[in-house]
């Protein structure tokens, strides 16, 4: 079971939560106003990382109008506080590289925040690439195994140009490049297929295993993470062995 897998089904349970408080979706619409700006517009046909954005959205059962209000806050027809891309990088227990993606309008106090964190769960906070060289950018599809059949959205997914397909537990991921996000997402959606999760992500390039101590570690210095406001998400490189997660879920 790979690192960003296990993290990402994690994760999607706790935006199913957070949305019911409106966290997430507070996450999402910053994430579909700097889309629309990075992106070159408002339209999600011509804009991938908009059609991300909101593709997650509405995996979260985000209000159309939650989502139409964020791109006009993108495209400057309505206003608001302006938005900062900040990417900090870092070393969790047992060495293990961390990603974390930020939109905030306060750089001097997410700097503090984020320190503090890795400070807390045994980390340290690293300089501008140390570890960004670790990962590649991906699309990635979470299809549960009761939506698809394997060989079938082996065929639908590859066609489209997905790289891969692989099983993970109840679920199938899906890697494709960045380019060919909107082409698996759009063939998906043609065969009937709607996944867990879907999103442009910072895939390892390798993993280190963890034992069940460091992993425990390494899983709640991910959470403060994610838990914070301006942090969109967080990637690393480890890996919980089938044996050390059995461990983990007893506890």
């Amino acid at each position: 079971m790979s690192g960003h897998s296990h993290w990402a089904g994690i994760k999607h349970k706790k935006a199913l939560v957070d949305a019911k408080r409106g966290k997430v979706w507070s996450k999402l619409s910053k994430a579909i106003i700097v889309a629309v700006k990075a992106g070159g517009g408002g339209d999600p046909d011509m804009n991938i990382r908009l059609r991300a954005a909101i593709d997650a959205a509405k995996a979260v059962s985000m209000p159309k109008e939650n989502i139409a209000r964020a791109v006009k806050r993108g495209t400057g027809e309505i206003g608001g506080a302006a938005l900062e891309e900040v990417l900090y990088e870092g070393y969790g227990p047992g060495g293990v590289a961390i990603l974390c993606e930020i939109l905030t309008d306060n750089r001097n106090r997410i700097a503090t925040d984020i320190r503090k964190i890795f400070d807390l769960s045994n980390g340290k906070l690293g300089g501008a690439g140390c570890v960004a060289w670790m990962f590649e950018n991906k699309g990635v599809f979470m299809v549960g195994s009761d939506k698809a059949d394997e060989d079938k959205l082996l065929e639908i997914a590859l066609d489209a140009g997905a790289d891969d397909v692989n099983r993970d537990g109840e679920q199938f991921r899906i890697t494709c490049q960045p380019e060919a996000y909107r082409q698996v997402s759009a063939a998906l959606a043609a065969a009937g297929i709607e996944p867990a999760s879907s999103e442009l992500a910072r895939i390892p390039k390798d993993t280190v295993d963890l034992d069940a101590e460091t992993a425990r570690k390494v899983l709640k210095l991910m959470e403060r993470l994610d838990d914070h406001d301006d942090v969109q998400s967080v990637s690393a490189n480890f890996n919980i062995p089938d044996e050390v997660m059995a461990e983990i879920g007893e506890d």
